[in-house]
């Protein structure tokens, strides 16, 4: 049985599905009219967040069993469709947890304390120490929309720093909620008494714009908004004009509405953003687990396990 792999995948990985015997064909990114071509006699097909798993690609892959994705989302694969032709579809969803969640933090400690422009500054030959004054995360209370796996492993983290736990999620998990401190709230009294909030939420028809221009004017002036969840939770337009006109202080953010970020979006020319390109997962570890759950996973299928 031939597997395609249609994105980077760890070493490990590889040697999982050839040591089962499956013939392994590796082709990184295609576009869709070489993935249509390229799918005719495969049994499973194992992508990162691209390509596009869609209705036409299933349907020219007669002898798929299997799509796999190796990470968490599946905003890439027409999961209904796949179902509905016994296809089954199965990810890595711990594998990035603990990566997503230290860039969230990371994020908050950028923008925080200012780093990345105090490094644009002194890379411009600039000394601007007095434009450069940020604030402690100790004592600061921390927002976090989505208290799953990421949710969760964020709250930890801040929770030892020594940061107060705000809550929301639509399943209140209390046990879990006490082992870090946290306590849940509705979600605007969250954004408004929350120094920071940070999403992790999926991005669903009930989470689209979440995060909107009226909810964005609940939070304080001083406070930050960091994304590493799916940049259509948050309206962009409205938080662009929120980081112009100063309802909130400032964003961390790693996912976004229009992916690759334009050159010239308005987001890129204000100091008070950090951005990065969707590397919440970027780890080693990270892609290390993700490619070993996804090839057991899909081996297990194919041998009918």
């Amino acid at each position: 049985m031939k597997v395609l792999v249609a994105s980077p995948l760890h070493e490990k990985a590889f040697e999982i599905l050839k040591n089962a015997g499956l013939e392994v064909i590796y082709e990184e990114y295609p576009d869709q009219d070489k993935l249509k071509e390229l799918v005719k006699d495969v049994s499973a097909i194992i992508v990162r967040s691209k390509p596009k798993v869609t209705k036409e690609i299933i349907d020219a892959a007669p002898n798929l069993k299997v799509i796999a994705r190796a990470g968490v989302g599946l905003d890439n694969v027409d999961v209904e469709y796949a179902k509905s032709k016994g296809i089954e579809v199965v990810n890595a969803p711990a594998a990035s947890s603990r990566s997503v969640a230290e860039l969230a933090i990371a994020l908050m400690f950028a923008v925080a304390r200012k780093v990345a422009f105090a490094d644009r500054k002194m890379r411009e030959g600039v000394w601007a120490k007095k434009q450069c004054m940020g604030f402690e995360l100790e004592g600061k209370t921390l927002g976090v929309i989505g208290f799953g796996r990421i949710g969760y492993t964020v709250a930890k983290i801040a929770s030892a720093i020594g940061m107060k736990i705000l809550l929301y999620d639509t399943a209140k998990e209390e046990e879990r909620a006490k082992e870090v401190g946290g306590k849940f709230v509705e979600l605007e009294e969250l954004l408004r008494n929350s120094d920071i909030v940070t999403i992790h939420v999926p991005l669903l028809e009930s989470t689209y714009h979440l995060i909107n221009e009226e909810r964005l004017k609940l939070m304080k002036p001083t406070a930050i908004l960091i994304n590493t969840a799916r940049g259509a939770v948050v309206d962009t337009n409205a938080l662009v004009k929120a980081l112009q006109e100063g309802w909130i202080a400032g964003a961390g953010l790693d996912v976004f509405e229009e992916e690759p970020l334009p050159k010239d979006h308005p987001l890129t020319k204000l100091d008070n953003v950090v951005l990065t390109p969707h590397i919440g997962a970027s780890t080693v570890e990270a892609q290390e687990r993700a490619g070993i759950e996804v090839a057991e996973k899909v081996v297990k299928i194919l041998k009918g396990e």
